[in-house]
C-alpha cells in the first residue's frame, strides 16, 4: 500500500515538473484575443449610443430642409 502512495506522489511531482517547463506563449495569445475582445464590445456599445444620436441629428436636418 505504502509503494503505491509513494508512486502516485512521485508521479504527481513529475507532473507538475512538467507542466512548469512547458512554454506559456499560448497564454499570451488568449489574454490578447480575450482584450481585443472586450475592446470591440465597448466600441460597439459606444457606437450604437452615438449611433443613435447621430441618426436623430440628421433626420432633423432632413425634417428641417423638407418643410
Amino acid at each position: 500500500m505504502d509503494y503505491l502512495f509513494i508512486r502516485c506522489r512521485e508521479f504527481a511531482r513529475d507532473e507538475l515538473m512538467r507542466l512548469r517547463k512547458r512554454p506559456e506563449s499560448g497564454q499570451g495569445m488568449v489574454e490578447y484575443a480575450l482584450i481585443l475582445v472586450l475592446i470591440a464590445v465597448v466600441v460597439i456599445v459606444i457606437l450604437s449610443t452615438v449611433g443613435k444620436r447621430i441618426n436623430n441629428v440628421f433626420s432633423n436636418i432632413s425634417n428641417g430642409l423638407s418643410s
